[in-house]
């Protein structure tokens, strides 16, 4: 199909849809994300010479990718609620601000290292739920309080969710972990500090900030390169997990040592609180750490586990235009050995343990979480079926390409690297997730930089982490945030500041980009 100005529009009309019906009509990801997809649908059968048949064989390949995501979702889910049933979650971050009575270290130790954590092993808008009103039981504003836990796990999203957005970006554009993972993770572990430093500003000021700045780089590089180490190695499922528990054990390391001004204002934290243990309530994190470690380094447990996978042969099929996808497997799903299903034992395991130990009150609760897993996945369910089919629909139709062809012809590889954190960003913000963003602009970024002769891993990186930081920006999460401190309804100045001062990260990220590029 000949690409021209009108053309070019059509390719670009389902994601403008999503778009322009999440800012302008106020619609969640679900009902936008299904809107998206009917008019990709619709275009893939007339404009864009599709069939049945081709539709049949993109939408088959897509609940096969959006299943190996929300398979994660479902089970980061289980686990958090787990956890939060017990009253772990809240005892762990009651304990850490008892170790030093000065307010920048307690903001970076909650307000970035305990709710990085929060976002590894939960996100979807858990971390600002749960940290935000520890904040404000500190002594911050509620303004401060949303705006800390936001900013603050900014760095930590895309392998966060035991690495539901990098998976999401490994589904929609066809590339192994492998090849993605160190890019993504380096970039990412730079943009931590970025964020411990919005934190600790914001609670303290600049005094606070020039203050912290020992802490910003010894805890920052604990988790940043931990971050780095793990993901580039093939565990990116445990890439945020194991980068903040590194900053937590550093992090109290040093507000008791004496390069801690601080050191001898604290009270020591208590080892039980209401008869829980703090050891027991770090259990459940470490069984999960346990487990995917074993998983990931033991050849026979993981081939043991790999036995049964889920996988279909899709036909080749092609377009009255002449565009071709290939015959291909669809995306591959180990059932007993996937991340979800770890997730899953981890949190079975840590339900057993606490039940045994007394934390559970309600006779009921195994009913209770897996209620409150429903209620909160189901949007985030119907959302990514519907995106990751609209993109699929617009990979195999030639709309993802003649997009890409059009940027590519219009931006030129020198400046685009500055352009592609942005788009992810853009992407986060009116998806309301990074996994979103990654589904909707994964394969247009690939295809751009294929175009621009650019090295794919790093437009991706640059792609992801503009998602990731962009993620903490986007309304539905600051408005859920808000609710949580009695703020509904008074949004509106903590969304400005959060931008202005969101956006920082993100610069960082796209000069960072950019000189990876140039100098690749």
């Amino acid at each position: 199909m000949e690409l021209n100005v009108a053309s070019w529009f059509l390719a670009l009309l389902p994601v403008l849809a999503v778009l322009a019906l999440m800012v302008g009509a106020g619609w969640g990801g679900s009902r936008a994300g299904s809107a998206g997809c009917l008019v990709a649908l619709i275009l893939a059968l007339t404009v864009f010479g599709g069939d049945a048949g081709l539709a049949l064989v993109a939408i088959g390949k897509s609940v096969l990718l959006a299943i190996d995501v929300l398979y994660i979702v479902w089970m980061a889910l289980f686990f958090y609620n787990v956890t939060n049933e017990a009253g772990t979650v809240g005892l762990i971050g009651r304990s850490l601000p008892r170790l030093t009575a000065d307010r920048a270290a307690q903001s970076l130790l909650i307000g970035w290292v305990f709710v990085s954590l929060m976002q590894g092993v939960g996100g979807f808008g858990v971390p600002v739920a749960v940290v935000a009103p520890l904040l404000v039981g500190l002594g911050y504003t509620a303004t401060q309080s949303v705006i800390m836990a936001s900013l603050g796990h900014g760095w930590a999203v895309t392998f966060g969710s035991l690495g539901t957005s990098f998976v999401a970006l490994t589904a929609v554009t066809g590339l192994p972990g492998e090849a993605l993972a160190h890019d993504a993770s380096l970039i990412l572990s730079m943009a931590c500090f970025i964020s411990g430093a919005l934190v600790v500003y914001v609670s303290a000021g600049w005094s606070g900030f020039l203050r912290s700045i020992p802490m910003l780089a010894i805890v920052g590089a604990a988790m940043g390169l931990t971050q780095w180490w793990i993901a580039s190695n093939g565990m990116w499922t445990l890439g945020s997990t194991s980068g903040a528990l590194a900053g937590a054990a550093v992090g109290v390391l040093y507000v008791l040592s004496p390069l801690h001004k601080g050191s001898t204002q604290r009270a020591p934290a208590p080892s039980n609180e209401g008869g829980r243990s703090l050891i027991l309530a770090l259990a459940a994190y470490g069984i999960l750490l346990a487990l995917a470690f074993s998983v990931n380094l033991i050849g026979p447990l993981e081939e043991f586990l790999d036995t049964v996978l889920i996988q279909i042969e899709f036909p080749a099929v092609a377009t009255s235009f002449g565009w071709e996808v290939p015959a291909e497997p669809g995306r591959s799903i180990s059932v007993f050995g996937h991340a979800g299903a770890l997730l899953f034992y981890a949190g079975l395991i840590a339900f057993l343990l606490y039940r045994a130990a007394g934390y559970f009150e309600s006779p009921s609760v195994w009913r209770d979480i897996w209620s409150k897993v429903r209620r909160s996945a189901l949007k985030s369910t119907i959302s990514i079926l519907a995106l990751v089919a609209m993109a699929s629909l617009m990979t195999h139709t030639g709309m993802t390409q003649m997009i890409a062809r059009g940027i590519s012809e219009t931006v030129g590889a020198d400046i685009y690297p500055l352009f592609a954190p942005f788009i992810g960003t853009l992407g986060a913000i009116m998806t309301g997730s990074n996994a979103n963003s990654n589904v909707v602009f994964g394969a247009l970024q690939q295809e751009t930089a294929t175009l621009l002769a650019l090295s794919v891993p790093i437009v991706l990186a640059g792609q992801t982490a503009g998602a990731s930081l962009g993620s903490v920006l986007a309304p539905a999460k600051i408005i859920v945030g808000c609710s949580t401190v009695g703020l509904g309804g008074e949004e509106g100045p903590v969304i400005r500041r959060m931008l202005i001062l969101g956006l920082i990260p993100v610069v960082f990220v796209a000069l960072v980009t950019f000189i990876r590029l140039h100098g690749a």
